[in-house]
């Protein structure tokens, strides 16, 4: 007992461990992001082992072509809105019962060419929404009970067998109650029950590869034959091997319901074979008999089947027809019983080179006539157009593509007579050029040139056309007009621009596709009066301003125009740092856009911010500081130089004046009446000391300064060559700029280590305190602020003492006392 229990709780904490591993299933997916903005994932061809993890907002999700094992529960966890899931070409062998659960949206799946040994219902149990499914190539022998289509009440579209597919029981495709298509694979099939796929109704077109079964098993080939069998359901029959009488009888079943349309799909089969048909289906309405990818032996004898009544076929297409030793075949005029009914004849890539007139002339109720990818050229052309004498008088349509032709004269000469044909395909032949004038039907409404030589477009084109295709040919221009022209294809040219839409009066579509179109606008569309559509993507596009603002508002709206091809088809190719990225999506600077705007704007910022700066600075005085500096900075240079000399010849500077003078104009009279007479004329009277007494000598600008050299030199030289600087303060040195200047110079003297600290003596004429200075003057409020200044007395008695003291200032001295 204990030993089972740790048996049981060792398998418990490996379960445990095992949720906890796969708690995040999504940790080491690999992830696919290549959806684009319809939320189409592409996530093929990329080598996927699992399940990669796509935005749960994908709408289409394709993964086919990697090499995914397993589905599991939670690899699609979350997709609700999923319209769309291919697994195709996988080595898919597990699906796990819970794994499209989440899928409630999904109307197609695709698991076909895989390795599902066998179906399961729970897979498709949650799958309400489910339209198409595609099962086939898989090697499962049987479908599976129960029923596995069950629950797939909307189901439409359902292919289903392959190699493997052995048998089809009755109840099989229970719950499928109709079908537009159904597709089985069962060439192998040897097991087939009786109505396994009769219970569906209504049924559209069936497709069926039954190969065994025509050669070794009629009797289960005309069973299945028998259920799908309706008046208004097409049949088409793959991979079938003709040859012997008994293979033709499982389609007496069909005949036998009178079916309208068969069509025969890569089938082997002998002209005997094909007069035995004949027979099968004589009388019976068939409408439409098609067949695609033949290979026929024998020598196209069909007399034996002359007699038969086939009156009511209307459609008939050979295409990518093979003939064993065609060099043994007769003339078709052995089958005028045939062709003398039909009024839509296609042969399709048959290596035909020409039609005879004589069988072309049996083709009496032809309106129909599909010619293309065959060997045919000028000359053998005239013959099957029995040189343009109108034969065939009903015929409407005309396909000639793909064929040997050169000369498009020659065409429009052929087809001139043939007065009811409104639609003409010449497209993939090697016209390189263009006559200037053609005969066309007065009815020819549809045109299709694309993919010759053409360089050059002439009035040969005619002027009735409705829809004219010129695409993939060498076009640089089209200047012609064409007034009811409705559809216009100009892709794979070399337009470097739009055509004139004054051309085309009635023009409502115009696709304009990888061209060397580079840009265009609402004028160049303003001229198309009609125009609805426009295709003009996959152009290397030149994303300037103008173009992707118009596009931008044009292709997003879609108002009055509509871009057909999608926004994702417009591509910026320049400029470089815009190269590969979508025009609705760039988005460009104002400074790029708009820069004559914004030089202006800038231009009125730095406009008003300078005119502000200007104010500031002026209110500020720092102009005047900056000017008064430069004329410093000069002045001092030019100080050094003398310098210098001086230290070259080992001099001292040369004291010439006991000081300089700094006084306003308006103030001289009074230094030349008092101050000069009394320093430098003392009179002997005064009661002073004898050294007091002596003459000083000043320096006044208007008698000392040298003639000819910079003022600002001037008291430079005045300041170096004097002892002190005397400053004459009173209103007028406050207005006076050189006062300025010669008290800010005194400043840089006395602290540039060559001068005293009261080296400058202030002398104030009138009273001015330092409130009194305009702020501007910085050093001269320092100075009233630091340095001891002499007042004039207005009172006679007290200037001999004013005149004591600034000569004790000047000489730097104290006078003894008396």
């Amino acid at each position: 007992m204990i030993q089972h229990s740790g048996l049981y709780f060792t398998l418990l904490f490996l379960a445990s461990l095992c949720r906890g591993q796969r708690s995040d299933p999504d940790a080491e997916r690999p992830s696919c992001s290549r959806c684009d903005l319809h939320l189409s994932c592409d996530c093929s061809h990329h080598g996927f082992t699992v399940v990669p993890t796509v935005t749960e907002h994908a709408l289409i999700l394709d993964l086919s072509f990697n090499n995914i094992t397993t589905v599991t529960d939670n690899d699609l966890t979350g997709h609700t809105q999923l319209r769309a899931l291919s697994l195709h070409g996988n080595q898919l062998s597990v699906i796990e019962p819970m794994a499209f659960d989440s899928l409630w949206s999904l109307e197609e799946l695709d698991l076909s060419d895989n390795q599902l040994t066998a179906l399961e219902n729970t897979w498709f149990s949650k799958l309400g929404a489910l339209q198409r499914l595609n099962l086939l190539n898989n090697p499962y022998r049987g479908l599976g009970s129960p029923a596995v289509f069950q629950g797939l009440v909307r189901l439409r579209r359902l292919a289903l067998g392959g190699p493997a597919l052995q048998e089809l029981k009755r109840g099989d495709l229970g719950g499928v109650a109709q079908l537009e298509e159904l597709t089985v694979h069962a060439n192998n099939l040897t097991r087939y029950e009786p109505g396994a796929l009769g219970d569906i109704w209504p049924l559209g077109r069936v497709t069926l590869s039954l190969h065994e079964p025509f050669l070794t098993n009629t009797a289960l080939a005309s069973a299945v034959l028998c259920d799908v069998s309706y008046p208004e359901t097409p049949i088409i029959l793959e991979d079938l091997h003709l040859t012997t009488k008994l293979s033709i009888q499982p389609l007496r079943e069909s005949a036998r319901r009178r079916i309208r349309s068969i069509t025969f799909r890569n089938v082997f089969i002998a002209d005997n074979t094909i007069v035995n048909l004949l027979v099968v289906l004589n009388g019976v309405p068939v409408t439409s008999l098609f067949v695609e990818g033949m290979t026929l032996v024998g020598e196209g004898r069909w007399e034996n089947a002359s007699w038969t009544d086939h009156r009511s076929i209307d459609e008939f297409l050979i295409r990518n027809v093979v003939v064993l030793d065609v060099y043994r075949f007769v003339s078709f005029l052995q089958l005028q019983f045939l062709l003398k009914y039909p009024r839509k004849v296609s042969v399709i890539n048959a290596k035909v080179f020409v039609l005879p007139c004589a069988t072309s002339e049996l083709l009496e109720n032809l309106q129909y006539l599909d010619l293309s990818d065959n060997l045919l050229t000028d000359l053998t052309l005239a013959e099957t157009l029995c040189n343009g004498r109108g034969k065939l008088k009903d015929l409407r349509v005309l396909n000639i593509s793909g064929n040997a032709l050169k000369s498009l004269s020659t065409v429009s000469q052929l087809v001139k007579k043939l007065s009811k044909l409104t639609h003409l395909d010449i497209s993939r032949t090697g016209y390189s050029s263009m006559p200037q004038g053609c005969s066309w039907p007065s009815l020819l409404r549809y045109l299709n040139i694309s993919k010759a030589k053409l360089t050059t477009v002439t009035p040969c084109l005619p002027t009735t056309l409705e829809v004219l295709d010129l695409s993939n040919n060498d076009l640089k221009d089209f200047t012609l007009a064409l007034p009811a022209l409705r559809e216009l294809h100009l892709s794979g040219n070399k337009l470097l621009r739009l055509p004139s839409g004054r051309l085309f009066p009635n023009l409502q579509t115009l696709i304009i596709q990888s061209n060397t179109l580079n840009m265009f606008g609402r004028s160049d569309l303003e001229s198309y009066r009609r125009l609805q559509n426009l295709q003009a993507g996959q152009n290397k596009f030149v994303c300037s301003c103008e173009f992707v603002a118009f596009l931008q508002l044009d292709l997003m709206a879609g108002e009055d125009l509509h871009f057909a091809d999608g926004e994702e088809n417009y591509i910026c190719d320049s400029p470089l740092d815009l190269q590969g990225q979508l025009v609705g999506q760039v988005h460009q600077s104002i400074v790029v856009c708009h820069q004559v705007l914004f030089v202006s704007v800038c231009c009125g910022v730095g406009l008003f911010v300078g005119i502000v700066l200007f104010i500031s600075l002026w209110r500020l005085h720092a102009l005047w500081y900056l000017k008064m500096t430069w004329a410093w900075v000069k002045a001092k240079r030019s100080s050094r130089r003398r310098r210098r000399v001086r230290d070259r010849m080992d001099s001292e500077p040369l004291l010439s004046y006991d000081a300089f003078v700094s006084y306003s104009e308006r103030d001289a009279t009074w230094v030349e009446n008092f101050l000069v007479p009394e320093l430098e004329e003392p009179s002997q009277n005064d009661s002073i000391s004898a050294r007091t007494r002596e003459p000083l000598t000043l320096c006044l600008h208007k008698r000392d300064f040298l003639p000819g050299h910079w003022i600002v030199d001037n008291i430079m030289s005045a300041m170096e060559h004097s002892r002190r600087t005397v400053f004459i303060l009173s209103e007028n040195f406050v207005q006076s700029d050189w006062c300025r200047y010669e008290l800010d110079f005194s400043h840089f003297w006395m602290f540039d280590g060559n001068a005293g600290r009261d080296a400058a003596i202030l002398i104030l004429l009138e009273p001015l305190s330092k409130d009194d200075v305009p702020k501007r003057f910085c050093k001269l409020r320092k100075l009233m602020s630091s340095t001891t200044y002499l007042e004039w007395p207005q009172e006679e008695d007290r200037r001999r003492e004013f005149w004591r003291s600034l000569r004790i200032a000047l000489r730097g001295e104290e006078e003894e006392e008396d």
